[in-house]
């Protein structure tokens, strides 16, 4: 308090004088209509500026929010995706009762359910990511896992309530993919150099690729629904020695910044599985 009396003494003629001119300025900007417009013009465009600043950051403070309601809606879009529901190719079909229907009759085939990711690598030789969502949320091994931009890898653990995902920047990984504007079937592997790109290989030489051709899933994964992006052609490598090509892909899900997924169920998988395992058995 001693210190207050003495700053307000020291400073008594300064603080004096500001006090005059602040009731100065308010008589001359409020008994006069030029002044007080020019002032509440000025005003306005402070009031303005700081009120944008501060949405800025409070905008940028939301963003965690906004992603997780981004990513909600889009796990609700994609399983109102007609692609879901696929019937048998014949004009009868048995449809089992405990699967999902369309109003049509078909069965549901995908379903997807949206994820955080908790955990990433990139650098390693065999990079996984971590997703909070595990069995008690239906997650299970095997599962395709997906970006808003394109897969990402395959559940290979789970426990109750977390999943590991294999992503496609693994040595361990290779997708069954296909060229999308001419159907050709390959395989897309990861040669472990840099996360930045991927391999395709088996294309034989008489297919015209050409850079910036997209590469998508084939359909003959039972992890993964057909037609969803994997890369985009940055390179073309001609093997003189045989009759086919590899292909340099820049993968379309950033590996580097991966923070919400989706995770595919495949409802009529087991069916297929057992059914190609039992026709195994018989040869």
């Amino acid at each position: 308090m001693r210190n207050i009396f003495l700053f307000i003494r020291r400073y008594f003629n300064f603080l004096f004088f500001l006090v005059l001119q602040i009731i100065a300025l308010s008589f001359l900007f409020r008994y006069n209509k030029f002044h007080e417009a020019a002032f509440m013009g000025i005003a306005s465009e402070l009031t303005g500026r700081v009120s944008s600043k501060y949405s800025n950051v409070e905008y940028y403070f939301r963003l965690k929010k906004i992603n997780e309601s981004l990513a909600q809606q889009n796990e609700e879009l994609l399983n109102q995706l007609k692609n879901n529901f696929q019937g048998p190719d014949s004009l009868t079909a048995i449809v089992v009762d405990t699967l999902n229907k369309d109003t049509a009759g078909l069965a549901r085939r995908y379903l997807w359910r949206g994820a955080r990711v908790v955990n990433n690598s990139v650098s390693l030789q065999n990079n996984y990511i971590t997703i909070h969502r595990g069995e008690r949320q239906g997650v299970r091994k095997d599962m395709g896992v997906i970006s808003p931009q394109g897969i990402v890898g395959v559940v290979v653990n789970t426990s109750e309530n977390f999943a590991v995902v294999r992503t496609m920047l693994n040595r361990q990984s290779s997708v069954s993919s296909k060229i999308k504007k001419t159907g050709e079937i390959g395989k897309v592997f990861w040669d472990g150099r840099t996360p930045d790109y991927v391999t395709m290989e088996n294309i034989p030489k008489s297919v015209k690729v050409a850079i910036g051709d997209s590469i998508v899933t084939s359909g003959y994964s039972l992890s993964f629904p057909p037609g969803m992006m994997i890369g985009v052609i940055t390179e073309i490598v001609e093997d003189k020695t045989s009759n086919f090509y590899s292909v340099k892909l820049h993968p379309s899900t950033n590996f580097y910044s991966v923070e919400y997924v989706t995770v595919v169920d495949n409802l009529q998988k087991d069916e297929q599985k057992r059914l190609e395992e039992a026709t195994r058995m018989t040869q």
